[in-house]
């Protein structure tokens, strides 16, 4: 009778899915990542997937993302959490945590980067992907950037990378080599080899390099032509892993460059492969879209399908380029948990999505009973160092950011609030102060004052709303009477280009700063709201 009872009630739980519509869909839309999410790695662990994603100066850095069907991604940590092994003071918004690899190796994952600024290449491990993760290990003599690892069937360890080349023969000419990793003596052994200049004698600017070995041969994976419009992917193979690789004659394997800048999606490129439980194979890689012209959201992550015709890969077979949407991967659904649209900081540490921009040196923040504490300090965001400045990722083109603040000052200096930013010379502003509300944009450098209102409450809503590439800023004292301060701002802000760094992304959250004199104060935020409101119109 249990049996029967446990049949009939799976029966009804399968019907539910039909009747409500929670039938799994037969499709999925890219990107899968969507908003700041460059350089993706990918590795597999029975049937559980990890990404990690550069970071640059964010703090903590090198996010890591869980997935049981390549389709839905739950951030379970961040690989890079100890201030005292990672300086990124004096670095601009585009230096920092590039191109990191992931991989597992005998019950270990490795991650693979390069802290562009500070001591250079480093590798990292740990049990858990979700950490935590060891102390670098920092590699001297490791010459350029964006380093992968690879073991061949031999046991031996290596490392792969790219670095630049003092005599070109063309411009921007950059060589992918391979060299010997000793784990246990923690450093590069033998001799080293060049495996690749790119598929042509004109590639730019040749990276992003991963090895494996399919179907008994090696092959290389390597972007070329530059993280912009002529991004691209090519592969290379070889019966030896020192090569000599020969490109293959379909290169570049991946690319949007010869679509024009018309095409919704660009920048195609930085990829890296897995093959599923299932024997299917997929690619994981960086792209762009267009927000009415410019891009605001940086490069994202995105998901192709891959099948091999001999040793060449093929991303979505019969199209070639990587699609707004396709059938999703021969996995079983398994959604995630939304990341909650409000945060009311009442859990003991903040969500993993909030982030500093550079090292803190310092604690600067506390969550007391769900309240989100931050110490004025006399660090501004406009220097290259660590302010009182906590942001998460904006993920989509139109969105929604609020926060509730209390705050009083009786000094001109201490200001706190709400901050879109994206580098130190590209960022607005909304700040309670003295008596006042003001909305200050820093572009290129130099700093506005868009609106200053009288406003003498301890207690303000701060809000953004973003839509068609236009923030409108709004004040008040609860979220059912708020007043508009000042026009709407364009996002071209924290757009691409615009002297905005090409690699790092936007962020949305809040600030406070006593401009360079000691103070005591705080600022107290009650709960700070974010919500995407993709328009999937805003391509043109």
């Amino acid at each position: 009778m249990k049996l029967k009872a446990l049949f009939f009630l799976l029966l009804i739980v399968g019907s539910n899915f039909s009747i409500f519509g929670q039938e799994p869909p037969q499709t999925f839309k890219n990107p899968i990542i969507s908003g700041y999410h460059p350089d993706p790695s990918i590795c597999r662990v029975g049937e559980d997937y990890y990404l990690v994603n550069s970071s640059f100066t964010w703090f903590p850095g090198l996010p890591i993302y869980h997935s049981k069907d390549l389709v839905n991604w739950e951030q379970i940590g961040n690989a890079v959490t100890d201030p005292e092994h990672y300086d990124f003071d004096g670095l601009k918004d585009k230096l920092g945590l590039f191109a990191p690899t992931i991989r597992h190796h005998e019950g270990v994952f490795y991650i693979i980067n390069t802290c562009v600024g500070c001591k250079m290449n480093f590798y990292i491990t740990a049990k858990d992907p979700a950490g935590p993760w060891s102390d670098p290990v920092w590699l001297p003599d490791a010459p350029g950037i964006d380093p992968s690892i690879f073991w061949d069937d031999n046991g031996k360890c290596y490392y792969t990378g790219m670095n630049g080349i003092k005599e070109k023969d063309w411009p921007n000419q950059t060589v992918v080599y391979n060299q010997e990793l000793d784990l246990e003596k923690q450093k590069l052994v033998g001799e080293r080899h060049e495996l690749t200049y790119g598929h042509a004698n004109n590639a730019s600017y040749t990276e992003g390099p991963h090895l494996y070995k399919i179907n008994g041969k090696y092959l290389l994976l390597v972007s070329e032509g530059g993280t912009e419009m002529n991004h691209a992917m090519s592969v290379h193979h070889s019966d030896d892993i020192n090569g000599p690789f020969v490109t293959d004659i379909v290169n570049p394997v991946l690319t949007h460059r010869h679509l024009g800048k018309d095409y919704p999606l660009y920048a195609i490129g930085h990829g890296d492969l897995v093959q599923t439980q299932n024997g299917e194979w997929w690619a994981v890689m960086l792209g762009k879209r267009w927000n009415h012209g410019i891009t605001t959201l940086a490069r994202e992550t995105f998901l192709a399908k891959v099948d091999f015709e001999g040793q060449t890969p093929f991303f979505n077979k019969g199209k070639g380029v990587v699609l707004p949407e396709q059938k999703r991967p021969d996995l079983p659904w398994t959604p995630v948990p939304e990341v909650p649209i409000v945060d009311d900081f009442n859990g003991e540490n903040l969500a993993f999505k909030w982030c500093t921009i550079r090292t803190p040196k310092t604690s600067f923040y506390t969550l007391e009973e769900g309240k989100l504490k931050v110490k004025l300090r006399a660090e501004v965001m406009e220097n290259l160092v660590n302010s009182s400045l906590l942001l998460q990722r904006i993920t989509a083109h139109d969105f929604e950011a609020s926060t509730h603040l209390s705050f009083k000052t009786s000094k001109q200096n201490e200001q706190a609030g709400l901050s879109i930013y994206r580098t130190n010379e590209n960022h607005i502003n909304l700040l309670k102060v003295k008596n006042e509300i003001v909305l200050l944009e820093s572009f290129k450098g130099s700093i506005t004052e868009i609106a200053r209102v009288p406003y003498k409450g301890k207690e303000v809503v701060l809000k953004a709303v973003a839509k068609d590439m236009k923030v409108q800023f709004y004040f008040g004292e609860d979220k059912s009477k708020m007043t508009p301060i000042g026009d709407a701002r364009s996002l071209i802000v924290i757009a691409d280009a615009q002297g905005n760094a090409q690699f790092n992304g936007p962020g949305v959250g809040v600030y406070a700063t006593s401009n360079g004199v000691a103070s005591k104060n705080m600022a107290v935020f009650d709960w700070f709201s974010y919500e995407g409101k993709e328009n999937e119109e805003v391509v043109d």
